[in-house]
């Protein structure tokens, strides 16, 4: 790597209002920590519980990166992908104009999606069927 030169990755996801609902998106973050040691690897949401983009944007600012990918943690080229994410990337481009930002590109599709929607599928014939899942008991209560 370049001296001066300094890259910080940023997984943007959407988020929920539900604790740890972005576990699998950390889990990603964590193993690319593992892989690419000289890399910054960040996560925020776009979601109320954050952490959010300024926050860790200015963070990665903080910690002397020069360039900063943000990869949109989505599969699809919806609203947030073509809009929002954009702009609020514009914002803070404003605000660091000697740092690099980069969008990069959505998971989208990619052919390895295909054997693990068929694992997945494999994983999930052995769940029981949705009536019989504590939720449906839940139903069964309001009734």
């Amino acid at each position: 790597m370049n001296q001066g030169f300094k890259e910080a990755i940023i997984l943007m996801g959407h988020g929920s209002r539900i604790p740890g609902a972005g576990e699998g998106m950390e889990r990603v973050a964590e193993g690319m920590r593992s892989k690419l040691n000289e890399c910054i690897i960040e996560v925020c949401y776009m979601s109320k519980l954050g952490p959010h983009l300024p926050e860790v944007f200015d963070r990665c600012a903080a910690k002397g990166a020069t360039r900063i990918v943000v990869m949109p943690y989505f599969l699809h080229a919806g609203l947030h992908i073509l809009e929002d994410i954009p702009e609020m990337l514009r914002e803070k481009a404003k605000e660091h104009p000697t740092i690099e930002l980069i969008l990069g590109r959505h998971l989208g599709f990619d052919d390895c999606l295909v054997d693990l929607v068929i694992k997945r599928t494999a994983e999930s014939r052995g769940l029981p069927d949705i009536r019989l899942t504590a939720a449906a008991e839940g139903d069964k209560k309001d009734s």
